[in-house]
């Protein structure tokens, strides 16, 4: 896999890249938000707590994400106070860590999360259907590469990547079901997909081995999973992917509602390192 790694490498600067999760609280404009009782102050004090817990853990970078801002709204009806508050917090969490930091917005809020990206100097974005279209919590929810590609370019903003969900978790794929898996991964990266994302069927869920290898050997762009890695099987997917979001096995009992756990972050980091010196030797 060495002649696709450029991008993750330019981010990044390290082999097999493992990227925490900042999930942000209930934000402006969702139906969790309650200033009174966790106002933009204390939702911004807790993300940069978290953050530092992962950097000072040895995670190699943050996505900060409007994971508490359910039930989803589609991309395209999501307001711009919730652009507002992506971009305050992801400046944030950049001024206070020194590692890269990018942001995800729900559901499919690519526009979104742009422009948050863009305010707030986030080196990528996380958009979880680039092309093709599923059925979401939000309903029908379709592809916005090329929507997302020419906005991008509008805002000469290339030095953000797009890292792109192909058959994402959440949801069901039966409209597509006629095409397999490496055939949804060529459309990503035939359509621009820069980096790509395989996942689990749910938040937590780890993607089988045979799945992660056949996505991998079937494109050229960098693959990184994107739920349910653990200590347990990180050495075995992570021989077929370049790396890996990790949200829940971060979190005290492995739920993403929790607080994160330095310690459950140190530790896995470890194996980590050692699994990176182990794959360079091969």
């Amino acid at each position: 896999m060495s002649d696709r790694k450029g991008i993750l490498t330019e981010i990044f600067k390290v082999n097999k890249p493992i990227i925490g999760m900042v999930h942000l609280r209930p934000l402006p404009g969702s139906p969790g938000y309650d200033r009174s009782i966790m106002g933009m102050k204390e939702i911004i004090r807790i993300a940069l707590e978290e953050a530092r817990i992962l950097e000072d853990n040895g995670v190699d970078g943050v996505q900060v994400e409007n994971i508490w801002d359910f039930p989803y709204l589609k991309g395209e009806k999501i307001g711009p106070e919730t652009a507002a508050a992506l971009g305050v917090v992801a400046a944030r969490v950049g001024e206070t860590v020194g590692i890269p930091v990018g942001v995800d917005c729900h559901l499919n809020g690519g526009r979104i999360a742009l422009a948050a990206a863009i305010a707030s100097g986030a080196r990528w974005i996380r958009v979880f259907e680039w092309v093709n279209a599923y059925i979401s919590h939000a309903g029908l929810t379709e592809g916005i590469g090329g929507e997302l590609a020419r906005y991008r370019h509008s805002l000469r903003a290339d030095d953000i990547k797009f890292m792109c969900d192909v058959n994402v978790k959440h949801g069901s794929h039966f409209i597509i079901s006629d095409r397999t898996i490496e055939e949804q991964a060529h459309d990503a990266e035939s359509e621009g997909a820069e980096i790509l994302i395989v996942t689990g069927f749910e938040t937590g869920k780890a993607p089988t081995p045979e799945k992660v290898k056949r996505f991998s050997e079937s494109v050229k762009a960098p693959v990184i999973i994107g739920s349910g890695l653990t200590e347990d099987n990180a050495q075995e997917l992570l021989s077929f992917a370049d790396g890996a979001i990790v949200g829940s096995f971060f979190k005290e009992g492995n739920d993403w509602k929790n607080p994160v756990d330095g310690k459950k972050v140190g530790s896995f980091m470890k194996k980590i390192h050692s699994l990176r010196r182990e794959l360079s030797d091969d």
